[in-house]
């Protein structure tokens, strides 16, 4: 009995219909691509963190100006798509009063938009 449920539940994981968990056989490789795209993520947010940190001043003032090159770097490095900036920086502009006094807060907000 036992036996045929450990069966059972592995082959249950092996269905092509949707499940949360996917098909065990894949798991190791799965782990693989994650912890690949967490490490790329976590590089880039590391940048970004940097410069927004090192050029917070100068990057508000073009928040408040409506754009300049210190926010495009920013963007740059977040990964933002050019044709979403215009949106984005308005966005920007209507949390200003965070972004001034928090840093970490338009680190977060740079990249969820990307």
């Amino acid at each position: 009995m036992k036996r045929s449920l450990i069966a059972l539940t592995i082959l249950c994981g092996c269905s092509t219909e949707a499940n949360h968990i996917g098909n065990p056989l894949l798991l190791p490789f799965s782990a693989i691509s994650t912890g690949i795209g967490n490490a790329a993520y976590n590089q880039r947010r590391g940048q970004v963190e940097v410069y927004v940190k090192s050029n917070h001043t100068a990057i508000m003032m073009d928040i408040v100006n409506g754009g300049g090159d210190h926010i495009t770097r920013a963007m740059d490095i977040a990964g933002i798509a050019t044709e979403d900036r215009p949106a984005r920086l308005i966005q920007l502009r209507s949390d200003q009063a965070l972004y001034q006094t928090s840093p970490e807060a338009l680190i977060t907000a740079l990249m969820v938009y990307s």
